[in-house]
């Protein structure tokens, strides 16, 4: 049986059974393996834990009763761990009293099977949870991308919580913009007391509006625009009582940043594509960057390189596409 702490290198579904009783573990071992399953075994509660954690299975099979720690407290353990939290668990148990299965979904499990077990019945029901959880991370990866696809349009997006202005998740673009602009830091800081009361007046009408309430502020460092949105369903945490709030710079650094991010260029072509997106001249461009029109010309050709174009017009225009309107 494989029984390492190592991680395979595997396409096929990973399963961790967790029995204290050889033969349950030999049987299911065999039955999973012949279904194309990678399997790990584990004997004990400390040693499914270590497992899980390292290993990172995409589902875990989990005898309720063990000597020392049982089936319950190793699953209350693998939630409260956010490296284990979403792995879906299913309980095998021989207690068909209500009040044990209640315990056993209580305490996180998706599932329960009752002994003895039959592997038909296991695979069957462990099809139907990994193909949930496949769905929840593909979700979650979308999310990722699209947060991550904000940032780098100079665009932020925060989840916020309408009561009381909490920001509950960020992307590090709009921790920055937080820091820079507002002074605040942290994982979940609170926003202020005037932008959590125009999110709050807001909140009653944002279904009827036909586009997302706008709201500019300048704190010294050059306007933002904040634009307020229903959270995204696959947000971290989103729930009731949650809004999406985008923000956005508008300056010439922001627009800058966004164009070094998207095409892969160095700060120095991002400031001369810009000004050049804009229409000026290369003694124009000298002029507002302090350096030679020889200078900006030798930039110009990095830049149509790295941006697969041989004119101005033709850089201009992928400049203009990519900078927000």
């Amino acid at each position: 049986m494989m029984d390492s702490f190592a991680p395979p290198a595997r396409d096929a579904s990973l399963v961790l059974i967790v029995d204290d009783v050889p033969d349950n573990l030999a049987m299911l071992h065999d039955a999973l393996d012949a279904a194309g399953y990678m399997v790990l075994v584990a004997t004990n509660g400390e040693a499914a834990l270590a497992r899980a954690a390292q290993a990172q299975p995409d589902i875990v099979l989990l005898d309720a009763l063990m000597p020392g720690m049982d089936g319950f407290e190793v699953a209350r353990r693998l939630k409260a761990n956010p490296q284990t939290a979403q792995i879906p668990i299913v309980f095998m148990t021989g207690l068909t009293e209500t009040e044990h299965l209640i315990a056993a979904l209580a305490a996180g499990g998706v599932d329960y099977v009752t002994k003895p077990i039959k592997p038909a019945e296991v695979l069957a029901r462990m099809g139907v949870h990994l193909g949930t959880a496949r769905r929840a991370r593909a979700q979650q990866q979308q999310a990722v991308q699209a947060r991550s696809a904000l940032d780098a349009f100079g665009h932020a997006s925060l989840t916020v919580r309408i009561a009381d202005g909490r920001v509950l998740w960020q992307t590090p673009l709009a921790r920055e913009l937080l820091r820079r602009h507002l002074g605040i830091d942290g994982p979940r800081p609170a926003l202020p007391a005037e932008i959590t009361a125009w999110i709050q007046r807001q909140q009653a009408t944002l279904a009827l509006q036909h586009e997302p309430p706008r709201w500019t502020f300048d704190h010294g460092q050059g306007p933002v625009v904040l634009r307020l949105h229903p959270p995204s369903p696959e947000a971290e945490e989103s729930g009731p009582g949650e809004l999406l709030l985008v923000m956005r710079e508008e300056s010439d650094l922001a627009a800058r940043e966004t164009l070094r991010q998207g095409f892969g260029i160095t700060a120095k072509e991002a400031e001369v594509l810009y000004w050049l997106a804009q229409g000026k001249i290369n003694r124009d461009i000298a002029e507002i960057v302090g350096s030679s029109p020889a200078t900006v010309k030798k930039h110009l050709e990095r830049i149509f390189a790295k941006l697969g174009v041989e004119t101005r017009t033709a850089a201009a225009a992928m400049a203009m596409a990519r900078l927000p309107a």
